[in-house]
């Protein structure tokens, strides 16, 4: 067996990523703290080189690799490019947070390299093997980094939460796994895809193994009634490793979603379809009449999070192109505007204070009229409101759920899309019309002050032509999908 023979080319961004991640742990130890900056620059540089692999790599027609166990295509392609961003975001924005903290370390950068190579293997793997590497490997390094915070007990108390969720998680989906190998005698999706198409798969147990399956997808995206803990996690963990979660993983989720159902389970879309609306209607309702009643904004991302994963599962489960276009289109904006939401949360912060109060944010026009408008626009398009991006990646869920003739679905999700924007709209009130508590200059570095005035005016710019990023990105499910 020969490097060409296992056409590891195809792999390149994820052998260079691992490889980096080492390198830069051993460079760390070499690095002392007043020079950290050294380890964070190097860490942006494997993130540009890997973006660049990536891109330079792009094929439109799926090429496998490793023996069938990993494949690159535009869905796994164009995720990983969003899952890169969202990192890059994550250390840009928690720089200053993080310094001031003491946790501007070695760990806090390898460890996110490492859960992007988790989140890369998980878009590229159609092996249930490498899927469950790929996700093990994010897991394990969220855990440590939720708990990065060692002397702070509610950030120990999250990572347990955190643990106990996924360990449930796992245990679920390797359950599942192991019965539709004993129904299919494949690991392979795409060969599981084709006995369960052909009758050759025990139907009674692939049928019980996707119930397991669908119910570790639960676990993992947060979806009610398999949320428990999100919330704790949110709000215990260190703000850039709130958004890290909130974010990037997102569409790793999302793409693993594809591989487990629209690939390999498609033989029974009508039974995980309505796994999935039971799923997705219970997430939009508890997470948003829940966020009401929030007054820490990490714990009202988090059941905010809650009911955009429901909006999420809208799409996947039309079982279809259209459905699932809209759905990554979804994930991408939900990505990006979250990164932006909890940027802000990290630019109000300063040493000894953390603005993770509802309250925190009243009066940010008198102090800054700039990023009180930024942080506007975030809820606006959180909350769906037209021109802003939010608006076109809700109405492209809804208008592929309606083509699927489920108008009831569609009607319910407008219905809490309403309540949500209240809470939203909330923190746009507070911002312009309520008195500041806090009057303290906003202290951050310019490159953040850039960067996050760049992310969410891209809100309100794709808002005004977003049809571009759906062409590209409906291209992309069909281009994978077709070859399946």
């Amino acid at each position: 067996m020969t490097w060409t023979s296992l056409n590891a080319w195809v792999a390149m961004p994820e052998i260079f990523l691992l490889f980096a991640s080492c390198a830069l742990l051993l460079i760390d130890l070499f690095v002392s703290d007043a020079k950290r900056h050294i380890t964070y620059v190097l860490t942006l540089l494997v993130l540009a080189i890997t973006a660049f692999l990536v891109v330079n790599g792009y094929q439109a027609s799926p090429r496998l690799a490793f023996n069938g166990l990993f494949i690159s295509d535009p869905i796994a392609d164009f995720a990983k490019i969003g899952m890169i961003l969202g990192v890059a975001l994550v250390l840009i924005y928690g720089r200053d947070y993080s310094m001031v903290r003491g946790l501007f370390r070695g760990e806090l950068f390898t460890l996110t390299l490492f859960a992007l190579a988790g989140m890369m293997i998980m878009a590229s793997s159609v092996n249930f093997l490498t899927l469950y590497m790929g996700l093990e490997l994010l897991s394990l390094s969220l855990y440590a980094l939720v708990a990065l915070q060692r002397d702070s007990v509610k950030s120990t108390e999250a990572a347990m939460k955190y643990f106990i969720l996924g360990a449930l998680a796992s245990g679920m989906l390797l359950y599942g796994m192991s019965m539709i190998y004993g129904a299919t005698a494949s690991l392979d999706v795409f060969v599981i895809a084709s006995k369960i198409a052909s009758g050759e798969a025990n139907r009674m147990l692939a049928a019980f193994g996707l119930v397991f399956l669908v119910t570790g997808i639960g676990f993992k995206l947060g979806a009610v009634p398999f949320h428990m803990w999100v919330p704790d996690v949110y709000e215990g963990a260190p703000t850039p490793v709130t958004q890290l979660i909130g974010s990037a993983p997102k569409l790793a989720a999302f793409v693993f979603v594809i591989r487990l159902l629209a690939q390999g389970m498609e033989g029974y879309a009508f039974d995980w379809r309505g796994m999935l609306v039971v799923l997705s209607v219970l997430s939009m309702g508890i997470g948003n009449l829940t966020a009401i009643a929030q007054t820490s904004m990490k714990r009202m991302m988090a059941y905010s999070t809650i009911s955009h994963m429901g909006f999420l599962l809208l799409g996947i489960l039309v079982a279809s192109p259209i459905g699932y276009a809209a759905s990554f289109f979804y994930a991408m904006v939900y990505a990006l505007t979250a990164a932006a939401g909890f940027g802000m949360v990290m630019l109000l912060s300063r040493e000894g204070f953390e603005a993770d109060k509802i309250d925190d944010f009243k009066g940010l026009a008198t102090r800054s009229p700039w990023f009180a408008c930024m942080m506007m626009f975030v809820m606006f398009s959180m909350a769906g409101i037209p021109v802003f991006v939010g608006f076109f990646a809700k109405l492209s869920v809804l208008q592929a759920v309606v083509n699927l003739g489920y108008v009831w679905l569609a009607v319910i999700a407008v219905m809490f899309s309403l309540i949500g924007a209240f809470y939203y709209l909330r923190i746009v009130k507070i911002m312009y019309f309520d008195e500041a508590t806090d009057t303290a200059p906003i202290v951050a570095g310019f490159d953040t002050r850039l960067v996050l005035s760049v992310n969410c005016i891209l809100l309100l710019v794709m808002g005004l032509m977003p049809d571009r990023l759906i062409t590209v990105l409906s291209q992309a499910i069909t281009s994978s999908l077709v070859h399946m």
